[in-house]
């Protein structure tokens, strides 16, 4: 005897099972995953963010106005807050971006280069600098007329990629 009911796809409960199933292996997973750089992409973003306003800033005012990493706000300088897992430099074992010229060890080291000062003119006293995490860097570029670049170092794929 044959039933007239057909029984074609899954019922509600068995729907819910499987997905949370997936879900449970899903999360398993991205437990054990390591991902790398989520400070250097806060601090990217966070760097171009204060080089914009203080452009801006020296444009309105009509005097320079310095970005660094210290923590004093005051006329004539931005703060930029980096996250604590982040040193300045390029560290010896990753390579300078493609078309860069070698710097001097103090240049590269985020020594020389602390703070960029950015002018009226839509200009800046340091045109590199380099920020990593121990395994992967950033590398930011000012060009001549004030607009910036992010280059991004990906100890993974030992490449540089634009961020």
């Amino acid at each position: 005897m044959r039933s007239g009911h057909n029984q074609r796809g899954m019922s509600l409960i068995e729907l819910v099972t499987v997905t949370g199933i997936a879900g449970a292996l899903a999360m398993g997973a991205l437990g054990t995953a390591r991902f790398r750089g989520p400070a250097l992409t806060v601090a990217g973003q966070e760097i171009q963010g204060s080089l914009e306003e203080a452009f801006a800033q020296a444009r309105a005012s009509g005097r320079p106005v310095e970005v660094s990493a210290s923590t004093t706000k005051d006329i004539g300088h931005l703060p930029v807050s980096l996250p604590r897992s982040l040193h300045w430099g390029l560290p010896a074992g990753i390579p300078l971006p493609p078309h860069m010229d070698p710097t001097v060890r103090a240049a590269a080291t985020g020594e020389a280069h602390v703070a960029i000062t950015v002018t009226p003119r839509h200009t800046a006293t340091a045109t590199v600098w380099f920020l990593n995490d121990g395994e992967d860097a950033l590398c930011l570029r000012v060009n001549d007329r004030g607009r910036t670049s992010l280059l991004r170092w990906h100890a993974s794929r030992h490449r540089w990629t634009r961020s």
